[in-house]
């Protein structure tokens, strides 16, 4: 992060310029935690950047609660970039097609390969929780991780998604 100056009152004040959390890539201590994604570097001829939706599922059923959807934010006209949200499908089903986007605090932009840090909610109810990272590429595959929400837990993609890790409360 680099400082930021504010001037106030006279004096000089310098504080760091924050940075959205899901734009983080360091693991940043969290009240709930926090989860880490990988989007791995693909060499392929034509490359897109992935739609990613991060969502929290209760073990014993219930509500999903959706972390972050990366899409494109800039595309309009007659094929917006909410229009290939559906391509992610499980998150679609369980909770995207009830979802107002742009979404504040859960929509930003689709990134490139490299490791996010997502922070998860300190407003999360105890219990059991599955964590879910979905990945749709296109010209490229998609894929689902599931992993359970615990200190230290890991899973891993095979194409569109990377190393998953969870550092829960």
């Amino acid at each position: 992060m680099r400082p930021t100056s504010f001037l106030l009152l006279g004096g000089a004040i310098t504080a760091p310029a924050l940075l959205p959390a899901a734009l983080s890539s360091p693991a940043i201590a969290a009240p709930g935690g926090t989860v880490t994604i990988t989007i791995p570097r693909l060499s392929v001829a034509e490359y897109h950047k992935p739609y990613v939706a991060v969502w929290l599922e209760p073990v014993g059923g219930g509500a999903p609660r959706t972390l972050a959807v990366w899409y494109d934010l800039k595309k309009r006209g007659n094929d917006p970039g909410t229009k290939w949200l559906a391509d992610l499908r499980a998150w679609w089903r369980k909770a995207g097609r009830s979802m107002a986007m742009p979404a504040d605090g859960v929509s930003g932009a689709t990134r490139a390969p490299g490791q996010y840090t997502i922070p998860l909610p300190a407003d999360v109810k105890p219990g059991q929780y599955t964590l879910n990272v979905e990945a749709a590429r296109e010209t490229g595959g998609r894929e689902l991780v599931s992993v359970p929400l615990a200190a230290g837990a890991r899973a891993s993609g095979k194409t569109e998604l990377g190393a998953i890790t969870s550092s829960a409360r």
